[in-house]
């Protein structure tokens, strides 16, 4: 019978279950734990003794449908509706802040797209300027919206609820030694380099961050339209900047006369606007960008970073860890309409012992 040993982890209650499968009689022996791997994970708190079995709650009303043995990665997740809308088809997380900051979002973009083609475009004497500008703008604002679209209902890689029971570990087929991890939150087994969202509340493989912007957390899924999502932001945001600004001068110059339909008053207000808008968001997503570049580019995400934690995985080469998240090289990295292979993502593991 298996034997359970608990310890917790920093900001995610987590247990530490070392797996005993010798079939032997169920006693009081606690399993080994490696003193190298502890080196990395000292415990916060004292062991807690836990029951050996599975209750009704952390099974979690999931149907497994076969006993034999499975990848890890590969079990069948039964029916979860959590966080899912749309008949099941879309991720959507039920947070009301996020929710009004993926809307605040979309409304600071309409507005950009009001001031840049109703007041500095489209009133316009000059037509070549006016239609390659006009294209730019909206081609670049598309591509951010529709980033955005994908980064909030794409699943960031959820790891399924209730499968920390002793029926799933047994048919995990894992083996003697190795070292599991069980949140006690969503009563999930944590691969490596999962980290549990309060705000999703669900454990997130290779978890970089909850951003209410796109109300979701950016994870293995959806990461690469987030990166996306910030480049197409700030080149919006660089070139409404280029515009309001020209625009102003050009202003100032015609002594506001034909300048736009609306009277001199509103188009300042609505170009000093325009201008801080796009100047706030242009820093703020460069900066974005900038940090979920170096992090791909490192293999480690912005939680592992903040946690200081000490890789215990492989980590790959800098243009492999470009590839597991945008795929093979192609324009394909500049679609938010596309995702990288099954194959380029990263297998995870649980840490042996």
């Amino acid at each position: 019978m298996m034997q359970f040993e608990t310890y917790n982890e920093i900001l995610t209650p987590t247990k530490r279950i070392p797996i005993s499968m010798s079939g032997a009689n169920s006693g009081n022996s606690s399993g080994s734990i490696n003193n190298s791997y502890e080196a990395h994970h000292q415990p916060l708190m004292n062991p807690i003794a836990i029951s050996d079995s599975s209750s009704d709650e952390e099974r979690d009303s999931y149907d497994y449908h076969s006993t034999q043995h499975h990848h890890p990665m590969n079990l069948p997740r039964g029916r979860d509706a959590h966080n899912k809308c749309c008949n099941n088809k879309l991720w959507c997380v039920r947070d009301i802040c996020g929710i009004i900051c993926a809307i605040f979002t979309w409304l600071l973009v309409l507005y950009a797209e009001f001031v840049v083609m109703r007041i500095i475009l489209l009133p316009s004497s000059y037509p070549v300027y006016r239609n390659i500008n006009a294209f730019i703008w909206q081609t670049l604002s598309l591509l951010a919206l529709i980033s955005h679209l994908r980064t909030m209902f794409t699943d960031p890689g959820a790891v399924p609820r209730g499968n920390a029971t002793k029926e799933m570990i047994q048919q995990m087929g894992f083996r003697q030694g190795q070292v599991i991890y069980k949140c006690q939150k969503c009563c999930s087994i944590k691969p490596e380099r999962a980290h549990h969202c309060s705000v999703c509340q669900r454990c997130i493989r290779k978890m970089d961050h909850h951003c209410p912007w796109v109300n979701n957390c950016v994870g293995e899924n959806n990461q690469k339209f987030f990166v996306l999502f910030t480049f197409y932001i700030a080149l919006t945001s660089i070139h409404a900047l280029f515009l309001g600004i020209n625009h102003f001068i050009i202003c100032i110059q015609h002594d506001w006369k034909e300048c736009s339909a609306f009277t001199p008053p509103a188009t300042v207000v609505f170009l000093i606007f325009l201008i801080f808008e796009a100047l706030l968001f242009a820093i703020f997503t460069a900066v974005m960008l900038g940090s979920q570049l170096q992090a791909i580019w490192n293999d480690e995400t912005g939680i592992e970073q903040l946690k200081k934690e000490q890789a215990r995985w492989a980590k790959k080469s800098k243009w492999k860890s470009l590839h597991a998240v945008f795929g093979r090289f192609s324009v394909a990295w500049l679609s938010p309409f596309t995702k990288p292979p099954l194959s380029a993502r990263e297998e995870y593991s649980y840490l042996p012992v």
